[in-house]
């Protein structure tokens, strides 16, 4: 057949039109399914799609190549209508080698389309991922469209007359694979074209290679007529505005880049790499032009002791982690509620105990934020929705900390942090006034006197004239800071803390509730649950069944009407990834018979599986 134009080739073959497609991509850690579905994602968001992804990384640093602990994944939701989540089961799976089919056949919709790379179906990589026999041959996979594809041999074929060495020119084949689905899903190449310049401008001869297969695949999808469809799927109807695709890391960042900007203050941000914050470490050390100050420390506790520092110096003092680290930095987090200094503490969660699970997500260091120090050592805690939700969450962090003069917790989790979606870039105007006042007057300073509303203590930059003081661990005095071994101040000042935190409700927003103020079930979130959350409670709507959900992003103190909105409802059900931490402060705070709904699997929810929840209180 000879070679046609995608117009001609789309006369030839119906088009379906599609609302929502889910394709994952799957294949070894050193195949770059992260490149191909991240250049999918973006592609998918120049052209209007509504978009949602889960990328899905191996735990191990080197797991053997063909391995199952090596394998690699990024799901991708992309849509023409408002999406929430990166959909529950995959109706597309493109599997490089035989353990990467292995881990995910089990998610493929039944009757979904199957790309297999059967190049790497050979007897050794089938011997490591568990086969007896070989899947493609043996009638296990009967229930799918299965498109049965020697990509790599056909990366190579592409690539014959390129300078390149064999072992270069056959880590191509992710370029090859990713044409293949801009064909069937009517993508224009052109973005992936664009990225491919500027990341290899350097090398040609790279850059060369990976054109040469992005094309091949898509003309071979074009001019051998593989699949019986061609599939389109339209622009989604967003609210007119600017956006760009942003991942959650990606967002954090740019949020407390912002904070420091709307506070006038530079911002110092101490950090230990750890999966999966490290990508904020990255991101920030990116804008120096603003001010930032990064620094990679040796360890956890030197991270969050030069943050503090920094803060009581005058900067935006910033440090992040994930759970371990956390751990490992309370004993400085008390240092800061003691002395109180406005600290946020990013925690981007990940599965545990211990090492655990260090790239799958989880939500199970809500307590440990909450009272994860010794003694009684209150701090604000917010918590984001979304990818693009962690920007905003950045902002009121910090306005929150300089505010009440205390540590604040930032909860985003490994979801959050490596998903992405569309991000509306919000105008000035939208963003919330951010005035510091520190202390210059020398008449009647103590630094431990209190603002009325906030009880907030000055904040008076060291070597400022007059107001030299010290600070330290050890309880102070009311008023003049001095070190105060008195029972009963030691009790008033653990209670004034407290109720500093506590005041925080009045600059926190009302809880909201979507759908009826009232009736048989509300749906309680918090965090990355928002998404699945969010549609399952569409879903049963729809149906018409009574069914309200509200999602909690200020986590302490909680805002100030949620006993009344919890009041409203026979039953609340809140999902958890943890055994139910929210739940337990819900029953205790509240007295309510909340219903936990929990899972520890590394994944976030599926909607199904809250949707049949939700039935069993209907």
């Amino acid at each position: 057949m000879s070679a046609t134009t995608l117009e001609e080739t789309v006369t030839k073959l119906p088009i379906e039109e599609l609302e929502a497609v889910t394709i994952r991509f799957a294949g070894d850690s050193g195949d770059g399914m992260q490149v191909t579905g991240g250049q999918f994602t973006a592609t998918s968001a120049v052209i209007g799609n509504d978009i949602s992804t889960l990328p899905d990384f191996p735990a191990e640093i080197r797991a053997p190549a063909g391995s199952l602990p090596g394998v690699s994944g990024y799901q991708l939701n992309f849509s023409s209508r408002d999406i929430h989540t990166p959909g529950d089961e995959p109706n597309v799976l493109v599997a490089m080698n035989p353990a990467a089919l292995k881990v995910n056949i089990k998610d493929l919709e039944p009757g979904g389309i199957l790309v297999l790379n059967t190049d790497e179906f050979n007897d050794g990589n089938l011997k490591k991922a568990g086969y007896t026999a070989n899947p493609i041959d043996d009638g296990s996979l009967s229930g799918y469209r299965v498109f049965k594809l020697p990509i790599t041999s056909l990366t190579l074929k592409a690539l014959e007359n390129s300078s390149m060495p064999f072992k270069q020119r056959e880590r191509c084949k992710n370029f090859y694979a990713l044409g293949l689905m801009y064909w069937l899903y009517d993508r224009p190449m052109e973005p992936t074209l664009k990225w491919i310049d500027d990341k290899f401008g350097a090398k040609p001869e790279v850059a060369e290679a990976n054109v040469m297969a992005l094309k091949a695949g898509y003309n071979y999808a074009d001019t051998m007529e593989l699949f019986t469809s061609h599939y389109h799927v339209g622009k989604a109807q967003i609210k007119p505005g600017k956006y760009r695709n942003i991942t959650g890391n990606e967002a954090t960042a740019i949020g407390f880049i912002t904070a420091s900007q709307l506070a006038g203050r530079p911002l110092f941000y101490g950090s230990y790499p750890i999966t999966p914050a490290s990508d904020i470490l990255h991101e920030l050390s990116k804008h120096k032009n603003f001010g930032v100050k990064t620094f990679q420390a040796e360890d956890e506790i030197a991270a969050i002791g030069a943050a503090i520092g920094a803060s009581f110096a005058g900067h935006i003092g910033l440090t992040g982690t994930s759970g371990p680290g956390v751990a490992l930095k309370s004993e400085a987090i008390g240092l800061a509620v003691m002395t109180e200094l406005p600290l946020i503490i990013i925690d981007v969660q990940r599965g545990g105990p211990s090492t655990g699970l260090p790239t799958k997500t989880e939500q199970a260091d809500l307590l440990q934020a909450m009272f994860g120090r010794n003694s009684e050592s209150p701090v604000g805690i917010v918590a984001p929705a979304t990818p693009g939700d962690c920007f905003k969450m950045a902002v009121e962090a910090v306005r929150l900390a300089t505010k009440y003069m205390a540590p604040v917790f930032f909860l985003s989790d490994g979801y959050l942090g490596n998903g992405s979606e569309p991000w509306e870039i919000p105008s000035l105007d939208s963003l919330p006034e951010m005035k510091i006042n520190f202390r210059t007057e020398v008449e009647g300073f103590f630094p431990y006197m209190r603002d009325e509303k906030t009880l907030a203590r000055p904040w008076a930059i060291p070597g400022t004239p007059g107001l030299e003081h010290r600070i330290g661990g050890i309880e102070k005095k009311h008023i003049t800071g001095n070190v105060n071994y008195e029972p009963d101040n030691h009790d008033f000042m653990v209670r004034l803390r407290a109720e500093k935190i506590q005041r925080m409700q009045q600059d926190i927003p009302p809880l909201e509730v979507f759908g009826a103020p009232e009736g048989k079930v509300l749906v309680l979130g918090w965090g990355s649950t928002y998404g699945a959350i969010t549609t399952a409670v569409e879903q049963m709507r729809e149906r018409g069944h009574a069914v309200s959900s509200a999602h909690l992003r200020y986590l302490n103190p909680f805002p100030s009407n949620l006993g009344d909105v919890l009041k409203r409802f026979e039953t609340v059900i809140i999902p958890e990834l943890n055994l139910g931490q929210l739940c337990m402060l819900i029953r205790a705070q509240f007295l309510i018979d909340a219903v936990s709904f929990s899972q520890v699997k590394g994944k976030p929810f599926k909607v199904s599986a809250l949707v049949n929840k939700i039935k069993e209180y209907l």
